[in-house]
């Protein structure tokens, strides 16, 4: 009987040893992930703010444990990897556009810490994952809006950098403007930074000027200018419209929030692989929407691109991917 009731008690042992190590190995998987991002750029700034929020939004309900580092120098971006890759960080994510080579270094050097990092290069396997903001999409539903409201048949387009990252949108617009209106002319100017207001309202009052009534702001500091000038603007990646009443006509949203959880959702589940994420951008994803001021635009503009945004998302209209530089005419 003893030796029974020995028996057992140590059955039942084992059972719990088992069972606290199974409980373990759960709360381990439902650990918050944890995640820096590094950026050149304030997190206000809308490309970064778009990544930025969907991160504080997965911190917020507890999937990830977030830091972050802005206004970093391409010059010191490398340092700011190292520190946050021995800091035991899981996943680092941030832009590459200035710092390819030294980014892609680093992530070599650290195999066991997953990469995502805007680049306008491909991946690189094992841990180097890439995207960038394809909303291309609703870019072209702008730029049809944009045609059929036009009355000079003048538009100006000022972007940061000519890269294909800025070039695709400033592609989609156009193409979606002549789409509906082939008579019109754009005037395109690069102000060489990411965030200079200054310089990028000198060059948009620049094309006032020379008679552009509608304004595509790549960059801050175009709408601005539209809004002194009583002219308006085309909004891309966030919507500006409550700070410019009266000037937004259409803007071209991004959304975040379902590359960085799926990104996430890969590395706690152990399938993160070296990909370009930047699919998620796409509006069947729910990574980019258009939104437009009615009252500005008109029923018959918001009706046809409605129309085209049904075609897109049915799968039988693709709006053409051109990384090529955009051009004057």
């Amino acid at each position: 009987m003893n030796k029974f009731l020995l028996g057992r008690r140590g059955f039942v042992s084992v059972l719990a040893a088992g069972m606290a190590l199974a409980m373990a190995g759960s709360a381990i998987a439902q650990e918050a992930l944890k995640v820096a991002a590094i950026w050149t750029v304030p997190v206000e700034q809308q490309w970064a703010s778009r990544l930025h929020n969907a991160l504080v939004a997965a911190d917020g309900n507890g999937t990830i444990d977030y830091v972050y580092s802005e206004n970093i120098s391409n010059t010191d971006y490398e340092r700011v990897m190292r520190e946050y890759a021995e800091q035991g960080v899981q996943l680092i994510v941030g832009e590459a556009f200035g710092v390819e080579q030294p980014s892609r270094g680093v992530a070599a050097e650290y195999p066991e810490i997953m990469f995502l990092m805007g680049s306008s290069l491909p991946p690189v396997e094992p841990n180097f994952a890439t995207f960038d903001n394809f909303i291309q999409e609703p870019s072209y539903l702008t730029g049809m809006i944009a045609g059929l409201k036009t009355e000079s048949n003048k538009m100006g387009l000022i972007g940061g950098y000519a890269i294909p990252e800025v070039n695709r949108l400033m592609n989609a617009f156009m193409a979606g403007a002549l789409s509906v209106n082939p008579d019109v002319k754009f005037s395109v100017s690069f102000i060489n930074s990411w965030y200079d207001p200054p310089k990028a309202k000198e060059a948009a009052f620049a094309m006032i000027d020379a008679g552009a009534d509608i304004l595509y702001a790549e960059r801050f500091g175009v709408s601005d200018a539209a809004k002194e000038r009583g002219i308006l603007a085309i909004g891309n990646v966030i919507d500006t419209a409550a700070d410019y009443p009266g000037t937004i006509l259409a803007s071209a949203l991004w959304n975040g929030a379902p590359m960085i959880d799926k990104a996430i959702a890969d590395v706690k589940a152990g399938s993160f692989t070296a990909s370009d994420y930047g699919i998620y951008a796409f509006m069947e994803y729910g990574g980019s929407s258009l939104v437009v001021d009615e009252s500005l635009a008109g029923a018959d503009a918001v009706a046809a691109a409605k129309a085209k945004e049904a075609e897109i998302m049915a799968g039988t209209f693709k709006v053409e991917i051109n990384d090529g530089e955009p051009k004057s005419n």
